[in-house]
């Protein structure tokens, strides 16, 4: 048995957004869950050895289990009302520890990846962006022309940027 999933779609979807708005349901949600109807009969379609089939009651029923699915996790949920300052005096700014670890490895891997640039290459990198010197300033305190400066500075930038991308 192989549905037309957008004929069905086109045929079914306002009706099974209807139907979930009657039981309760606003526009967007029941939107959402005829469109993740749908999506459940993509991921897995009924099997294949059912003698009579009628797809519209099997997109009913999927939906009517998803808003049943959907209705039972409203009820678990406690929503609070907060004011716009309350949202801030929620929210942590420090970094997750995730965030923090995966910061650290790059930083090793930018750290490693500076150690293996030529000793020139690498001067002219720290001057620039850990110097904050414009590529002149560098270019004069390493003795090199701004030319041959800013080749170096670009090359240290694409061996870090490979490095850190497990080139």
């Amino acid at each position: 048995m192989s549905w037309d999933i957008q004929k069905l779609f086109r045929r079914h979807a306002r009706e099974i957004a209807r139907s979930l708005r009657r039981r309760g349901l606003n526009a967007e949600t029941a939107a959402d869950i005829t469109q993740d109807t749908f999506l459940r009969v993509l991921v897995s379609p009924p099997p294949e050895n059912r003698a009579a089939h009628n797809p519209a009651a099997y997109l009913y029923r999927i939906s009517r289990n998803l808003r049943i699915d959907h209705q039972r996790r409203e009820r678990l949920l406690v929503r609070v009302d907060l004011a716009e300052g309350d949202f801030a005096a929620i929210a942590d700014p420090s970094p997750s520890a995730e965030t923090i670890v995966y910061d650290r490895q790059r930083l090793a891997l930018t750290e490693a990846a500076l150690a293996e640039l030529p000793e020139r290459t690498r001067r002219a990198f720290e001057l620039h962006r850990m110097g904050e010197l414009t590529i002149s300033e560098t270019a004069q305190a390493l003795g090199l022309s701004t030319t041959r400066t800013w080749v170096l500075i670009r090359n240290a930038y694409e061996h870090i940027d490979a490095r850190l991308r497990g080139i």
